[in-house]
């Protein structure tokens, strides 16, 4: 122990004070860079899913993008864990990497009788934890394996613990039908943010929710990323002119959805396919609102399941008169017989994200699949550093920030 000293215009004071904030200085500086193991390149018929990054000065005048002044530091905080499920390991390695950080060690099993095992086996004590799981088919292993994972991190004394949800399931299931005649309905995508809370998550991180109405279900601050900014890139390189483009809501459901998308093509205009559902996973479509003769048309959804109302709706835009249909959705769910309808020649292309990993045996030719993991790894960055786009560029109610990053140009479509 150092002795005390005194002085006339202070109280005592250690000696060794300068020593220790010496060693202070030392920890800090001896946290040297964290490493990215490369791994082997993805391997797919159709290329290794990416984010196409146009130049600035060849970008289409209808996707109009404002600068960026400043590019936002990050710091390379050893308190940061990312956690992989056995959903997706792909998209988690692909945001570890552009993170600059390797995947953290987790022993994840099943017993025979189907039951899941999970040890972490790295310390996250007052660590900040993000768990990437996304719900897809099969849906219940995977959320019971994120909400035991989540536990594991609780137990293990983790700081905060963030669910990274690209694709959040049951999210269908979010209210009950009106002016149906059955009742008696769950409202399952309730059920699921309770469980998730209750399992220990703080926070939840999920991409394109089938409503926004499911962030009020939960009890915990939920950050909504969408995907819709990766797509608009994608379709900047297509050259397409903006006077041919039209963008169709493949039901009254998504005409906000639809309207924010043409809103990015410099006003494009809009058409609605009125279908009628008798039953689930069954549509009939009755007629099409919209002038899409001569044009190129440009189907946007958040998810393709077995594919029967974007089919439908494709096939009475060639018959109104269409010259290319588009399909374009964030989450390939591709439920039997998806895989036949679009690949049935109706489509020049089906424009896909990897929230869900895509079979081998599910790629067709027309199939383009585009990866979200810079939009997912920067905004676990900026939610990590507690930083917010919206609260340096705020314009309007809905903002595209252009964020020129080590590796790509990213988009954001932020709400203020």
């Amino acid at each position: 122990m150092g002795s005390l000293v005194q002085t006339s215009n202070s109280p005592l004071i250690p000696r060794f004070r300068t020593s220790h904030r010496i060693l202070e200085e030392a920890r800090v500086q001896c946290r040297s860079g964290v490493r990215c193991r490369l791994v082997e390149p993805l391997k797919f018929e159709n290329g290794k899913p990416s984010t196409p990054a146009l130049p600035a000065d060849k970008d289409p005048s209808f996707l109009a993008r404002p600068q960026l002044g400043n590019i936002v530091s990050r710091k390379n905080d050893t308190r940061l864990r990312i956690f992989s499920g056995t959903a997706n390991p792909s998209l988690s390695q692909e945001i570890a990497c552009y993170m600059g950080l390797e995947l953290g060690k987790i022993n994840i099993k099943r017993f025979a009788d189907g039951e899941i095992y999970v040890q972490l086996q790295e310390s996250v004590r007052g660590c900040d934890v993000y768990l990437v799981q996304p719900t897809c088919p099969p849906a219940n292993e995977n959320l019971m394996e994120l909400l035991i994972m989540i536990d594991a991190c609780r137990r293990a004394s983790a700081k905060n613990i963030t669910a990274v949800i690209p694709y959040f399931g049951y999210a269908r299931a979010d209210r009950k039908i009106l002016f149906q005649t059955q009742g008696r309905e769950s409202i399952a995508a309730k059920l699921v943010a309770n469980l998730i809370t209750e399992a220990g998550a703080n926070r939840v991180l999920a991409c394109d929710l089938h409503s926004g109405q499911s962030m009020g279900y939960f009890d915990i601050p939920v950050d909504h990323v969408y995907g819709q900014p990766v797509v608009l890139d994608y379709l900047a390189s297509k050259r397409v002119c903006s006077d041919d483009l039209v963008v169709v809501s493949p039901d009254v459901g998504g005409v906000a959805r639809a309207r924010a998308f043409a809103k990015k093509l410099s006003d494009a205009p809009l058409a609605i396919v009125d279908k009628r559902r008798h039953g689930h996973n069954v549509a009939e479509v009755m007629n099409l609102i919209g002038d899409v003769k001569g044009k190129v048309a440009v189907m946007v959804d958040d998810m393709i399941d077995t594919a029967g109302t974007i089919s439908k709706g494709a096939a009475l835009l060639h018959q109104e008169g269409a010259r290319e249909v588009y399909a374009c959705t964030t989450h390939a769910v591709f439920s039997p017989p998806a895989i036949e309808r679009l690949s049935s020649g109706l489509f020049q292309e089906v424009i896909i994200t990897n929230t869900i990993p895509v079979l081998e045996k599910n790629y067709f030719p027309q199939l383009t699949v585009l990866s979200v993991a810079n939009l997912l790894g920067e905004t676990i960055w900026r939610v990590h550093d507690d930083c917010s786009v919206s609260n340096h560029f705020a314009t309007s109610n809905n903002v595209m920030i252009v964020i020129r990053s080590r590796f790509n140009t990213l988009y954001y479509l932020v709400q203020d």
